[in-house]
């Protein structure tokens, strides 16, 4: 078959090396940079490597294009674009719009369109087939069916071949068809009643960490001003064999999901009539984390910042990646800029961010860790500054969240 994939990022490029194994991949992607470098066999993203690439493009299995026209004649079409939120942190869908218009413009002959992007129940429904049907300028009979993706960096012992594969079509044979596609290189497929239950269960899967992340910050926040080691108190807690699954504090939440999707999820509820309270909550807690620890290390260093030299150690929103999407590190450093700090960060897996390069992990008043990346030791941090604050509660040495 000749598959099209909307979108070359993290969700993108891990589906065409995965699906190019078995079928004619075209992977579309508006920027040209990153397109040039696909077409040389050079991965962009952590978890695809460039010999996959390159193979795949040697044996005529995958090619990638900017020309929205090369798409046509597609058996398979699946859309994988970001889906962030915008400055009222409410879903931003432009993305998905204009996967829409490139595939009603271009595609010549019905076929099977599949939704991997994240967003709320109803998508693919009352969004997706309508924006498609409504662009294009031929009546053809696309087939529509959600497959929301689960992809999670770094991550080595779970990929696109064997976590289980959530899918349902809006019609029989879309989900017929849906099943045989990724049935060629998918192990595990739950297939599903509805697209909206596929599209909820993944909001729900990132809700439920979003707000146990949030619950946990708080218990660090409460145990400290009670005295009590928080981490030593969840160990405790985590004795008992039932009833309870441990969470760790962090700075917050960052990634491609968590920061995200609950929004989705509660936008979509107050659109009909119900409060997401909770969740509410969870997303201020995990927003309020960097200002929080900036305040706590301010309290530590005779209650103020002005003029110190603080170096924030890690940059990327989980260990091991260079992944710097929505990163607590970033609301950090803007917390400790506006108390007159002076901020530099430091990240060996990163490397470069924001236009700056990683500093040494020297010469600083205060480190203040958000990622401890296995590259980096315990050690070498703590030589870094006199006083160290983790966040991340494997520094052995430093002042704990």
């Amino acid at each position: 078959m000749k598959v099209s994939i909307i979108g070359q990022g993290y969700v993108g490029l891990t589906i065409s090396a995965f699906a190019g194994e078995h079928h004619e991949v075209v992977g579309f992607d508006m920027n040209p940079a990153v397109v040039g470098l696909l077409n040389k066999g050079i991965s962009h993203i952590e978890g695809v490597d460039s010999l996959s690439i390159a193979k795949l493009i040697a044996k005529g299995k995958y090619r990638a294009t900017t020309n929205p026209a090369d798409i046509k004649g597609s058996d398979v079409v699946v859309i994988a674009v970001p889906t962030p939120l915008d400055s009222s942190r409410k879903p931003d869908l432009s993305f998905i719009d204009s996967a829409c218009k490139v595939i009603s413009e271009n595609l010549d002959s019905p076929a099977l369109i599949i939704n991997e992007s994240t967003s709320y129940p109803g998508t693919i429904r009352s969004y997706i087939k309508p924006a498609i049907e409504k662009y294009s300028k031929a009546n053809l009979a696309h087939e529509y069916a959600i497959s929301p993706e689960r992809v999670d960096p770094g991550r080595v012992e779970w990929n696109q071949k064997n976590t289980p594969r959530l899918f349902a079509g809006l019609t029989p044979e879309a989900t017929r068809r849906t099943r045989d596609f990724y049935a060629t290189f998918c192990d595990n497929l739950v297939e599903v009643s509805s697209p909206e239950v596929a599209e909820a269960a993944k909001l729900f899967e990132n809700t439920f960490r979003q707000v146990n992340i949030a619950l946990v910050n708080e218990l660090a926040q409460i145990s400290h001003a009670l005295g009590i080691d928080v981490r030593e108190t969840l160990d405790a807690a985590n004795t008992k064999p039932y009833g309870f699954m441990k969470f760790t504090p962090s700075a917050g939440v960052g990634g491609h999901c968590i920061p995200v999707d609950p929004s989705y999820l509660a936008h979509l509820a107050l659109e009909n009539g119900v409060r997401a309270t909770f969740i509410e909550r969870a997303n201020e807690v995990n927003l309020e984390m960097p200002t929080y620890i900036a305040r706590r290390v301010a309290s530590d260093n005779g209650g103020s910042l002005k003029g110190k030299k603080v170096l924030v150690v890690g940059v990327a929103y989980k260990p091991n990646v260079a992944d710097t999407r929505e990163t607590p590190a970033e609301h950090l450093i803007e917390a400790l800029n506006e108390m007159g700090a002076v901020v530099t960060w430091s990240d060996e897996v990163v490397g470069s961010w924001r236009g700056q390069s990683s500093s040494a992990l020297n010469g600083a008043d205060i480190a203040i860790v958000v990622t401890k990346h296995d590259v980096v030791s315990g050690e070498v941090i703590l030589e870094a500054a006199p006083y160290v604050f983790d966040t991340t509660g494997v520094v052995t040495g430093a002042v704990q969240l």
